[in-house]
């Protein structure tokens, strides 16, 4: 078992789910990240409570006996602001950008499908964007949900800020739950078994 260790790296990892608070959004494609982290802390047997610093929910403990501790994190605030909550998380619990993961939707991959990756761009996506701002840095982990390009001339934003099709709804627990084993492996395993696991 190994973990990706850089220096100056506790072994605490910071997973965050990208979305945006409210009943208003909890449905849409763009909070999936939301749906990934409720799965994981239902695994991991504790309710989402607020942190100290007033700018996000989240989780503490340890997704697998003996294993790192994780803090499962959401920020309160909307998804273009991201960035901070992350970096004032990261910064509390001493994490490197290695040991951070950000679960959140990608237009470019197919529904019900996923890619992990370490580092890169923000591909428009507004979370990702305000992440490499305040990080300083997009090296970070990343599993992408695959939502899929808007129907026929639907606009992007209207397709993400909107809620899944009756169709995509019953495909949903199984692409989340998948994320979640995704997070874990990540974690456990490193990412090069992570990529050859999951990435279809």
């Amino acid at each position: 078992m190994t973990t990706d260790q850089t220096s100056g790296s506790s072994d605490v990892w910071l997973v965050v789910g990208l979305g945006n608070p409210g009943p208003t959004y909890a449905g849409h494609r763009h909070n999936v990240g939301y749906l990934v982290t409720d799965e994981l802390a239902s695994r991991m047997g504790s309710p989402f409570r607020s942190h100290k610093s007033g700018r996000a929910d989240v989780v503490e403990g340890r997704l697998s006996l003996g294993g790192p501790r994780v803090v499962l994190a959401r920020g309160r605030g909307y998804m273009n602001e991201s960035g901070g909550p992350v970096k004032a998380l990261a910064t509390f619990y001493k994490v490197d950008p290695a040991h951070i993961i950000a679960i959140h939707d990608e237009l470019d991959i197919p529904f019900g499908t996923l890619r992990i990756k370490l580092g890169g761009g923000d591909n428009g996506h507004n979370g990702l964007r305000s992440m490499r701002s305040s990080l300083g840095t997009g090296d970070f982990h990343r599993v992408r949900a695959g939502i899929g390009r808007p129907p026929g001339r639907q606009d992007v934003a209207d397709f993400v800020l909107s809620n899944y099709s009756t169709v995509e709804r019953k495909e949903l627990p199984f692409q989340v739950s998948d994320a979640a084993d995704a997070v874990e492996s990540l974690i456990t395993d490193g990412l090069e078994k992570t990529q050859q696991r999951f990435n279809s």
